[in-house]
């Protein structure tokens, strides 16, 4: 075995004797290990400080929020060893080791029996996953978000990334700009939308919540003989937000038609009825934790944070591709061209899905 790997080995409370260690996924600054003993399984990772630079805050969102899950799960006589991620602690009592070379190293407990899912999901699968995130968010509601580190600064503001956007536009440091008004003055149309829903934060018309950010299906991992979603899991973006981040990039990201680099941007549409999966599925997962002001926005929030990435991409291509990895010169610009239509697609099915939401607003609460 790796000399590292034995060294980080001896940190943790592992239960049993050692049996073998394998590596699940290893590149230039993450590693992540799977470790077998005889009393049970154990993912080891090191933690991502390129991206993450302030660990302690890290780590302290993660086991605030598991811990609080853990809490609320076994109050209810439920077992949380396989509804959340289970994080040790170090031998030590700290919440990761840092080894002789500054790399951080942290380790929770395996879920085995599992899978997750991508692309080409079914409505069924859309709906699992949308209740997944709506219990996440459900069983953090008593959690105060505002207690929480932010672990990518202003990561949902959108006025903030306007402002870079304009920024970006002013300076034109590669000289696109002259290519791309037409994107330029699309975004520049909707400016008035960007601030609505951190000004409810700010004035308190919405709750800050404990909020995932990374609200892909893939960060779901599925019972094998059930089928059901049991636990999220990828929680180093956990920092305090809004609900309607978390559930506007799922729909972003999942109801669309076409891939998010799809060069024939046309393609690209809102799939009505995996909107509708996922606000059926997202309501039954909370449960009526969410405040009736967070419903009436779902439909905008799926707009919003849309808008939000496509901006994103654009001011990365205006900028020269300097933050998103890119495999040709205008990969950004096809980026904020699917955004856009998608945007332009919810604008047009926009009453629709208001409709939609009502609905199933109103069936979860008549069935309540």
């Amino acid at each position: 075995m790796n000399s590292e790997y034995s060294s980080i080995l001896q940190q943790f409370p592992f239960d049993g004797s050692f049996i073998k260690l394998d590596t699940i996924d290893e590149g230039h600054i993450n590693t992540t290990l799977k470790a077998e003993f005889s009393g049970a399984k154990y993912i080891i990772q090191k933690i991502n400080t390129v991206v993450f630079t302030k660990p302690d805050e890290l780590m302290s969102n993660i086991f605030a929020a598991t811990e609080y899950i853990k809490h609320n799960l076994s109050a209810q006589g439920i077992d949380p060893s396989r509804r959340t991620l289970n994080f040790l602690k170090t031998n030590d009592g700290k919440m990761y080791y840092r080894d002789d070379n500054g790399n951080c190293w942290r380790s929770y407990v395996y879920i085995d029996n599992c899978y997750t899912l991508s692309e080409n999901c079914s409505a069924e699968e859309i709906f699992e996953a949308a209740r997944a995130f709506g219990e996440f968010q459900n069983m953090l509601s008593g959690f105060d978000g505002s207690k929480l580190y932010e672990s990518i600064e202003n990561f949902h503001n959108t006025p903030v990334r306007f402002k870079a956007f304009l920024e970006a536009v002013e300076k034109d440091p590669v000289g696109r700009v002259k290519d791309v008004a037409e994107e330029i003055e699309f975004f520049k149309a909707r400016e008035n939308e960007t601030g609505i829903v951190t000004g409810l934060l700010a004035r308190g018309g919405l709750p800050v919540r404990v909020t995932h950010n990374d609200t892909k299906i893939n960060n779901i991992l599925f019972d094998k003989d059930t089928k059901k979603a049991i636990c999220i899991i990828d929680l180093d973006t956990i920092m305090p937000g809004s609900s309607l981040y978390d559930f506007g990039d799922s729909v972003r990201s999942g109801a669309g038609t076409a891939k998010e680099d799809e060069v024939d941007f046309e393609k690209m549409t809102l799939n009505l009825d995996i909107y509708t999966a996922y606000v059926n599925g997202y309501l039954e997962g909370t449960a009526g934790s969410l405040t009736d002001k967070e419903i009436e926005l779902l439909p905008f929030s799926s707009k919003l944070l849309t808008y939000e990435t496509g901006i994103r991409f654009l001011t990365d291509y205006i900028n020269g591709d300097v933050y998103f990895r890119t495999t040709h010169p205008t990969h950004n610009l096809e980026r904020a061209h699917t955004q856009m239509q998608l945007v332009k697609d919810i604008e047009n099915k926009f009453e629709q899905m208001k409709e939609i939401t009502a609905s199933a607003a109103g069936r979860i609460k008549s069935e309540s």
